[in-house]
């Protein structure tokens, strides 16, 4: 598959290519990004380098899809749909994403999961996409749940990063789902 460009009212995104390297690196240096995701920690350039391959090779296989995140053409983040068991055709995927420091807090994930979502249902065919945390990653539940994701539960000991194994959670959506927020039962209604 060919790499696909998604545009929404502030944000460009499209596949990371060799001269976001050193943004990637920049961003993945917040210990929070390191904290959260499974982005090896220290974060250097041979890093960067094999993600920004390994994406190319996973859209040419079909077996993910990522992009840049970019808001004034400044790379802010990544995001994408990651197949679950193989090869992201086989009717489900994973959502996976983070953000940098500067651009928390401004709804630039959700803006961009909504064009990534929508592209995966009506291009993908996809059935269901699911949403895997860290527990205990609030920020990225709170970007979940305002996207119309179910929580579905905890994964005990599902999280494998560099740093060990975690608890995760799961939750879906589902191509016909209405995509209003949920109640949660790990967040208060008012979060």
């Amino acid at each position: 598959m060919e790499p696909v460009t998604l545009r929404t009212a502030r944000l460009e995104l499209r596949s990371p290519t060799a001269e976001d390297a050193q943004s990637i690196v920049d961003a993945c240096q917040d210990p929070e990004i390191a904290r959260w995701t499974v982005v090896p920690s220290p974060y250097g350039m041979e890093d960067a380098e094999k993600f920004i391959a390994v994406v190319s090779q996973s859209w040419a296989d079909g077996d993910e899809c990522t992009w840049a995140i970019r808001r004034g053409g400044a790379l802010v983040g990544m995001i994408g749909l990651h197949g679950i068991s193989g090869n992201i055709d086989g009717g489900r995927a994973e959502i996976g994403f983070w953000i940098a420091p500067d651009a928390r807090g401004q709804g630039v994930v959700a803006e961009a999961a909504r064009a990534v979502i929508e592209w995966g249902f009506a291009h993908l065919d996809l059935a269901r996409i699911e949403w895997r945390a860290r527990a205990g990653n609030m920020a990225s539940a709170k970007t979940a749940r305002s996207l119309g994701f179910r929580y579905e539960g905890l994964l005990r000991q599902a999280h494998a990063s560099p740093r060990g194994r975690d608890d995760a959670w799961i939750a879906g959506l589902l191509a016909h789902d209405d995509r209003s927020p949920g109640s949660w039962p790990i967040m208060n209604d008012t979060e």
